[in-house]
């Protein structure tokens, strides 16, 4: 047998590290096995925060909700918080408080961007109402109809509601058969430029269930829907969302995330925790999520997220029957409503706000990401809409988004007495 030589060896070793490392820290992550004991740092003590009052009537509830915003950080051991509230169709405060980044001393302001995972389909779902109300896209026309359904033929009578609604049956990212896609989701560092190619990574992997017959939760099938979006409309997915969403909306600090090592200075550092009743983290691996753009990639901050949940509300950029459609819980085959009352890119409950206030329907979005939540609510009674984020992860996500329900009754109750 033929022996190895030195750089035989040091090749086989360092081809192993690129290859097996990625997929470590996708474990580690998750809790799965051991994370590394090094780069860990602690939330420091003395928070930085900011408030800014955009309408002198809410000037007090702006000061309750700095306090509690505060707080909620401490309790559950962000370096970082920032949120913004609208009401009766303007943003009238929005503030925040800890660290954009704990090694730079940068405090979290209200540029500052972060990665909104899942929020991204309330996004996605804007823009598909926006071509449906210009009738470049059926939301019932079968995707036999467009290329994209060439990858895979079971794709052929899938509709983009069913897409929208994730009852078409297209798997999750754990679900993937196709090997080398479920991989690329697991090392995270390939570039994406054409959500067409984002596609592939799972074109071939076997269907949960036949279109319309259940309910699952996924975000390939929002990355499938966005290349029918974009053939339809013969525009790239992502200049279609900047001319038909972000432009109209003024949302200057929203885009897909940049490629890895060009981060911006306002884009926050995103950490991870091994134990979340204690301040101390370490920092995410770089990542690049353009495979999941539409249903998981874009960044964004509180202020440009209020924007989109007015926009949805405002009859002149969305009108109200297309609007009514997407807050429309959607029906399986057998007519019965799906398991989540999923609506078209939503969801829509009605909420117990408590202190006097009716119960609302209140449409909203969360989002997880690496090292961020990401949460938007719109309540149209108040013509109001409702964002928070945070750079790291809860084991539960209520743990991080019930402080939503303080900055909504706070600033209704506070309308209410001004009035």
């Amino acid at each position: 047998m033929r022996k190895l030589t030195l750089f035989t060896v040091i090749f086989i070793l360092i081809a192993g590290y690129i290859m097996l490392a990625p997929v470590y820290q996708f474990y580690a992550h998750r809790g799965k096995v051991p994370m590394l004991p090094w780069g860990y740092l602690t939330i420091p003590t003395d928070s930085p925060g900011f408030s800014e009052v955009k309408d002198d009537r809410y000037t007090q509830a702006g000061k309750t909700m700095i306090e509690i915003l505060e707080s909620h950080r401490q309790k559950i051991n962000s370096p970082g918080i920032s949120a913004a509230v609208a009401i009766d169709g303007k943003l009238v405060w929005r503030g925040g408080s800890g660290w954009a980044d704990i090694k730079a001393n940068k405090p979290v302001n209200a540029q500052t961007q972060f990665r909104i995972g899942s929020t991204s389909k309330a996004l996605t779902s804007t823009l598909l109402a926006r071509l449906v109300q210009k009738n470049t896209l059926n939301l019932d026309t079968p995707l036999s109809r467009f290329d994209v359904s060439a990858l895979n033929p079971a794709w052929d009578v899938i509709t983009p509601r069913q897409l929208a609604s994730h009852m078409a049956g297209i798997p999750h990212y754990g679900d993937n058969t196709e090997w080398t896609g479920l991989y690329r989701f697991m090392t995270i560092n390939t570039r994406y430029e054409d959500v067409l190619d984002a596609v592939r990574l799972f074109d071939d992997s076997d269907m949960l269930f036949a279109p319309g017959e259940d309910f699952s939760y996924s975000s390939l099938g929002t990355v499938l829907l966005s290349a029918v979006m974009q053939q339809a409309a013969q525009v790239p997915y992502q200049q279609l969302m900047q001319t038909e969403v972000l432009a109209p909306l003024d949302m200057q600090h929203t885009h897909p995330e940049p490629p890895m090592g060009t981060a911006s200075e306002s884009m926050a550092r995103f950490y991870w925790r091994e134990d979340e009743s204690h301040p101390v983290v370490r920092p995410w691996r770089d990542v690049d999520l353009s495979h999941r753009l539409a249903g998981g990639g874009f960044i964004s901050t509180p202020s440009d997220l209020v924007k989109l949940g007015l926009g949805f509300i405002n009859n002149e950029f969305i009108r109200p029957p297309v609007r009514q459609q997407f807050w429309t819980v959607q029906t399986l085959n057998n007519d019965k409503p799906n398991e989540q009352h999923y609506a078209i890119g939503w969801r829509v409950p009605r909420h117990d706000y408590g202190e006097g206030i009716a119960e609302l329907l209140t449409a909203n979005h969360g989002g997880v990401s690496r090292g961020s939540q990401s949460w938007l609510m719109v309540i149209p009674e108040y013509n109001m809409a409702v964002a928070v984020n945070i750079n790291t992860n809860t084991d539960t996500f209520w743990d991080f988004g019930s402080v939503s329900t303080e900055l909504a009754r706070t600033f209704i109750t506070q309308r209410q007495r001004t009035r």
